[in-house]
Formats: C-alpha cells, structure tokens, sequence
C-alpha cells in the first residue's frame, strides 16, 4: 500500500514537470526564443535537494492515510449546511447590480454560490483539494467575487456623488474607473446644451462611427466640417488655430490626405461655413468653383432660349468659351428652380421657338377634376374650401388667357322670362287693380315718372295699336330687378307682336316638325324673326329641380351620342373639324331625357365631363346601358362607382358581323360558309335565357379559336373581341332589370334626327346649344302619340317619370291646342305663395 502511495506521488511530480516544461516551451516559442538545452535539461538546472526518507515522509504518509482512513462523517453536511453566507452574499450582488442600473451581466451575481460549490467541492474529495491548480480556481472565484463587490459599490457611489442622493438615477451616467478619463462614463452619450448667445455646445462620450456615402461631394465637405469642428477636452495644443480662434482635434492635413483634395479646399470650405455662403458651400459640383458671375451666365441663357434641354445649353456655353461642366448646368437649373419651371410649364404648355400654347388635354384634365370634386362636395352638403377656390380661380384665369374660356350662359329676353313665368308655374289671375313687379310680383313698387310711355302692338287684325304704360321702382330687395314697365296682358317688352304669336310661331314650328320659312308665311312674319322666337326658348335646359322639386329617375340610364354637323367652330383643321358630337342620357324604363349636351370631341375627357355633367344634376344610376365604347368603362367606373355597366347586345352583334365583313369580305356569307357559322354561334350565345346556358355556349365558341386562326389568322380579332367584351354583355341575360339593348336611347335620337334634319346643321355650337334646349323642352313635354307602345302611349316623359305637369299651361302647347291669351284689360298674373 506504501508503494502504491508513492508510486502515485512520483507520477504526479513528473504530470507536473512535463507540464511546465511544455508550457515553458510555448511561452519562449511566442517570444521568438530558442530554448537551450543539455542533456534533456534546461542550461540552469534545478538545484538537486536530498530528503531522506525518515519521519517527515512517514508522517506525512500517516496523516496522510489517517485523513483518508478516517474522514470527518459531518464534513459534507457541514458544507450543505453553509449555504447561508453565499445567499446573503448573492442577495447583497444583486441589490448592487440593479442599483447600478443592471451594468454589466446578470451572471456575475452567482460568484458566491460558484465560490461556495468549490469549497464543497474541496471538502468532499480531499486529495483534489491539495492540488495547486484546486487551489488557484478557488483563489481566482474568490478574488473575482470581492472585485464585483468593489466595483458596483463603486457605482452605486459615484451615482450619488453625481445626482445627489434619493435623485433618479440615469444608467447612461454611470461612471467607472475603467469608463472615460474625463467624465468617467462606460457607454456611448451625446448631450446637447443651448448656450446664452444661440450657440450649441455638443459632448460626445464613447465610441462612434460615421458612415457616408460617396455619390455626392456635399456629404463629403459634411464629413470634412463635422471633423474639423471636433475639440480634445483639456489644454489646447501650441498649433496653429482656425480663423474662429480654435484648435481642432482633426488636422487639415489629415482631412486632406483622407478625402483626397489639397489644403486651400478644406481652408475654403470652412470658410463658407463661418460666413455661412451656402450658395458657394453647394456650389461646389466640380473641380472649377461654380461663382457667382458663372451662375448669372448659365442662368442668362434658360430664357433666352426656355425651349432647349440641358446638354443643349451646356453646349452652348462651351461654343463661347465659358469654363462650365454639364453637371454644374443642372445644378445651376435646380438651384434656380428654373428646373421645376421648366418641367411645370412642359405639362401645360406646347413650348417650341415656332409656338407657345397650352395644352388642351392638361387644362381639360384639371377642370374634370375640379368639378368631380365640387360636385362631391356639393353631394355631401360642404362648402368649397379656399384651397378649391383658389384652385378654380386659377384654371379659370388660365383658360381666359389662353382664349379658352367657356361662353358664358346665354341670357334670356326678358319677353321670354316673363312667359316662362306663366307657362312653367301656377299662376291665377288677380283683378284688385294694383301695380305689381311682373319679376317678383311684389305690390312694394313706385312709379319712376309721371310722364307715361306708348306701347305699339299689332293686334289680331295686323293693325297697329297704342297703349299707355309707366315704367315703375320694385322696393323688394329680394328681387333681382330694380324697374319694369307695366305691360297690359299678352304684352312684352321690346316687340310689337303679342305672346300669343310667339307661343303659336314654337308651336308651329316645333309640334309641327315645320321650317322657319314655312312658319313664318304662316304668321306673316321673317323667318329670322321665327328662329329668334324660337332660339329664344333653348337659352337654358328645363329646369326639373326647381319646377318639381325633386329629380326622379327608374335608375338604370343609357348613353350614346349622335355626330352633328357645325361649320363654324374653334376646332383645329382635320377631317373632323366640321363635326361636333351630341351626347344624351335616357332612362330605359321612362324614356325621360335626363341630360343633353353638345361637346366638340369625342374622347374619354368630352364622356367623362358629360357623365359629371348628369350625376351634379342629382342622378345616380345603378345600372349604365352603352354601347362597346371604351371610353365609357373607366369613365362610368369613376363617376358612379356603384354602377353596373353594360353594354348593348345588339351593337355588339353588330360589330362581330362587321368584323367578319372586314376579315373574309362584303359578301362573307356566301364566299366563306365558316365565317357566317362563327356567326352564327356567336349570336346565339345571346339568344339563350339563363347565363349557364350561355357561359357554355360561350366556352364551346372558344374552342373553336385555334381551327380559325389556323386557317385564316385576322379571326383572331373577333375572338379577342368577344373576350373582352363578354363581362359587360353577360350580365343582362336573366335580368329582370338590366335590359339587353339601348334601344331607349335610339329612339330618342330619332326624335332628335327629325327636328334636326329640318333644321339642315348648326352655324356655330352656340346655335347648337340653343336647338338642344328647345327639344329637351320639346321632348320632355309632348305625348307620346296614339301608335307608340301601349305603356307610354298618351304620355309624356316627364308624366312617365312620376311628375305632376297638370298645372303647368305649357303642356296645352305642346298638345297642340291654343291658350286663351288676353290682350287687353288690367289684368296681372302672379305666382300663387
């Protein structure tokens, strides 16, 4: 057993000789030193001590084995048993590191527990205790514990040395020994303080980095000035100071070796930033120093010549031998604004040396948008905003200088008002003998002189007669009109022919589908003067709102537009400079001609002006019947977008025959059976009455693509145009609302065809806008006659509508019929309040 034991220690002597001799080895090996040897033995060798083997070797042994033969039985119960002291210690680490605001790693609070594992540790298995290595862990937990309580405890001071004791405690400011030499913090702190002359002072602690890229010179000069503005805490260096008085931590000759540019630029730079010369401090594009005297240069040439790009002013201030680069130029044209002038005029204005005109595609795009968005507003009950306001005097200030402005509403005769005013009210006549304004029919009136006037008229027989009337003051100031001439009945302002003459002249010629001429043999009069009697009733479309008060609509509306012929317009010279385009919206159920209007073009603008036009009068439809025009589909989609839209079924057939007529010939049905097969098939996926049955019809036509194009590759064309068109077309089979075609509407237009064919074209569109409001009164208030369809027969539109128009005296016109229209007497008619 002896043996055994000393065995043991001489192999232990030798584990640790080797070792220190391998880490000997190392140590000089990292040091760049040959280690010297001989005889296996390093050049100093050890001093050799002999121990006899006697008592202390013995005793040692005995202890020794005593220790092992007889350990303690409550030694590891005692080390269980201990766990106090390492809690308390734990606990107290733990309050110091949450009082330092958690510095550092939440770890170092189980140090005591660690220490107090490895003296258990030690205890349990002795020999491991006796270890030098044992020894020196043990050594190093508990020196790494005390350090942890010496430095938080030094934390938890310098915060009360630094905010006073009980203030709030900032973990940013927490100050270490081993954090900044000057306030002693351990991270990164940037404070800002606002000095009593308006300056900054900046601190900066910690450690930063600042990245900036390279694709523009400005943020490098940034960089430059932000480095040249840093300071060193302490004393100033003897060197040479700045124009300001300061030594700068970063030297010029260091930043000019980092950005690779010489002394006098970064010398330059910082002097623009002193006497804060921004322009020159951007101006800075290029080697050559952009002055101010190259900047009045470059500048001198943009409205000499606004219509050129850069690179051509670029080139010609080369060809005078002015230093400049091409970027400068653009700087020179961004600095200025005269870029952003240039790119806003460009969208508004034709611009070339030859011409300068605006856009009409442009001023068209901002007036729609601005009446979408009035017409909202109204919808919602608002009020315009100044921005609109501003907005629309703009545009509308535009377009009267450029010549565009839109004509202003014809006004109406005064005759004409005054029988308005009998004709589309209910009226009684009144027998008191008082003066009344034949405007407001106000009794608040006064005679403005003593001295009468004399009226001439023709009487029934064609004679001349005279009569005296006064001219009068109207004292209600509601009324819009200060005097008025007192007229006996039948009577009208400048014009010696009675009103029962005019209203028999409208009669004539517009229940009659007679010509001025005709009309005007009748009733002994020009046919000028006719077309001024009747031109006079189309100053204005009729007012539904106002007479009914109320708009009422089956809602589902259909459009098209029909081509007019007008000489005299604005137009520029084309083939289509001589037609204009006339757009009406019907109700399919009532046949009502909800709006009217005339438009030079034909284009997606002029359909969706015409649509804004229909939805500010109060209409909103829920389904739009067309025809396969495209313009209509985004248009619709934008003003009503609760709307269906479909597209007519019978306009489509149409078009595909058409197709087939362009691709395999006029006579395509003779010459190519296949062609009128495809046909044929297309028009009876219509036919169907349910839209399964349709969808299939529409799936097997499909297939058929590939065969024809094949053989005859144009028939793509009426493939592709099924496909696009069969969204908007399906939806009206197996409808009980949404009607098929726009038959409504065609048959309107032929309404509008046989007054307008008598009437041979317009001169110009402000007699096209007057003829459109004489039919829409016309229209809207003749009976259908005894041959129409039974539903409407008897009845006009405006009756089909669900209005009340008994009471109005114009529908026995238009019927036809006479009224009885005194000529003489004292007799007033006034509006029933």
């Amino acid at each position: 057993m002896k043996d055994t034991t000393k065995r043991r220690l001489t192999l232990m002597a030798r584990v640790r000789m080797h070792g220190l001799v391998v880490v000997s080895c190392l140590g000089l090996a990292l040091l760049g030193r040959m280690a010297e040897s001989s005889a296996g033995w390093m050049s100093c060798p050890p001093q050799m001590v002999v121990v006899a083997a006697g008592k202390v070797e013995l005793r040692g042994r005995c202890c020794q084995e005593r220790r092992e033969k007889a350990p303690s039985r409550g030694s590891g119960y005692q080390g269980w048993a201990s766990w106090g002291l390492p809690a308390v210690r734990s606990v107290v680490l733990w309050g110091l590191w949450w009082a330092s605001g958690r510095w550092g790693p939440g770890w170092v609070v189980g140090l005591p527990w660690l220490l107090w594992l490895w003296q258990w540790g030690g205890r349990t298995w002795p020999r491991l205790r006796r270890q030098p290595e044992w020894r020196l862990a043990g050594w190093l937990v508990w020196q790494g514990q005390r350090l942890a309580l010496v430095g938080y405890v030094s934390v938890v001071v310098s915060h009360a040395l630094r905010n006073g004791l009980g203030g709030e405690f900032k973990a940013d400011e927490v100050a270490l020994g081993l954090g900044c030499v000057v306030c002693g913090g351990e991270k990164g702190r940037v404070a800002v303080e606002r000095e009593a002359d308006g300056g900054y002072q900046v601190e900066m602690c910690g450690h930063f980095s600042l990245r900036v890229a390279g694709d523009d010179p400005f943020r490098a000069r940034m960089v430059m000035l932000v480095l040249r503005l840093l300071e060193e805490a302490g004393p100033q260096r003897g060197s040479r100071r700045t124009r300001d008085g300061r030594t700068p931590f970063v030297r010029q000759e260091e930043v000019a070796d980092w950005f690779g540019i010489v002394r006098p630029a970064v010398s330059r730079i910082e002097r623009y930033w002193l006497e804060a010369d921004w322009p020159n401090l951007l101006s800075l594009k290029a080697d050559a120093v952009l002055t101010a005297e190259l900047r009045e240069r470059v500048v001198g040439v943009f409205p000499a010549f606004p219509w050129w790009h850069m690179d051509e002013v670029y080139h010609h201030l080369r060809e005078q031998g002015v230093a400049v680069t091409y970027d400068q130029v653009c700087q020179v044209a961004r600095e200025s604004g005269w870029q952003q002038l240039r790119q806003a005029l460009r969208q508004r204005y034709h611009w070339s040396a030859e011409d300068f005109r605006p856009r009409d595609e442009w001023l068209v795009r901002q007036l729609l948008s601005m009446v979408e968005s009035l017409v909202a507003q109204r919808e919602a009950g608002g009020g315009v905003t100044l921005e609109e306001q501003s907005a629309l005097s703009d545009i509308q200030t535009l377009a009267r200088e450029a010549g565009m402005a839109p004509a202003l509403p014809l006004k109406a005769l005064p005759w004409l008002l005054r029988v308005e005013q009998v004709l589309l009210g209910e009226w009684q006549a009144v027998e008191d003998g008082q003066v009344r304004c034949i405007y407001c029919g106000s009794t608040h009136v006064v005679r403005k002189s003593k001295r009468p006037r004399l009226k001439q008229y023709y009487d029934a027989e064609g004679q001349v007669q005279t009569v005296t009337v006064y001219r009068y003051y109207c004292r209600n100031r509601a009324c819009q009109h200060q005097t008025f001439t007192d007229l006996p009945a039948g009577l009208v302002p400048y014009s010696r022919y009675r009103t029962e003459v005019k209203l028999r002249a409208v009669q004539m010629y517009a229940w009659g589908y007679s010509t001025y001429r005709r009309t005007g043999q009748a009733l002994g009069v020009k046919s000028m003067t006719v077309y001024r009697w009747v031109s006079a009733w189309g100053y204005d479309l009729l007012p539904v709102a106002a007479l009914f008060g109320v708009v009422k609509s089956s809602g589902v509306v259909g459009v098209d537009e029909k081509y007019v012929l007008v000489p005299k317009n604005d137009k520029p010279d084309g083939d289509m400079r001589r037609w204009m385009y006339v757009y009406l919206a019907v109700d399919v159920y009532t046949h009502d001609l909800l709006h009217i209007a005339i438009y030079a073009n034909n284009d997606k603008e002029t359909a969706l002006a015409f649509l804004l036009a229909l939805r500010a009068k109060g209409y909103h439809p829920h389904i739009v019947v067309s025809d396969l025009r495209r313009d209509y589909g985004p248009d619709i989609a934008r003003v009503f977008p609760h709307a269906v839209h479909h597209e007519c079924i019978f306009h489509a057939m149409k078009d595909v025959a058409e197709h087939c007529r362009r691709i395999y010939g006029p006579r395509f049905a003779h010459t190519h059976p296949e062609a009128e097969t495809l046909r044929l098939a297309i028009q009876h996926i219509f036919a169907a009455r349910t839209k399964r049955t349709a969808q299939k019809r529409y799936e097997s036509v499909l297939t058929l693509r590939e065969t024809y194009v094949r053989e005859t590759p144009g028939t793509a064309a009426i493939f592709d145009f099924l496909e696009r068109h069969w969204p908007r077309l399906v939806n009206g089979i197996e409808s009980q609302i949404i009607p098929k075609t726009n038959n409504a509407v065609e048959l309107v237009i032929r309404r509008f065809d046989q007054h307008y064919q008598s009437f041979c074209g317009f001169e110009s569109i402000q007699t096209a806008h007057l003829f459109l409001g004489v039919f829409e009164k016309l229209y809207r208030l003749t009976p259908f006659s005894d041959d129409a369809q039974p539903a409407i027969r008897g009845k006009c539109p405006l009756e089909l509508a669900g209005y009340d128009i008994h009471h109005l005296p114009v529908t026995t016109l238009w019927n036809g019929l006479s009224i009885e229209w005194p000529v003489e007497g004292r007799q007033n008619d006034v509006p029933i309040r």
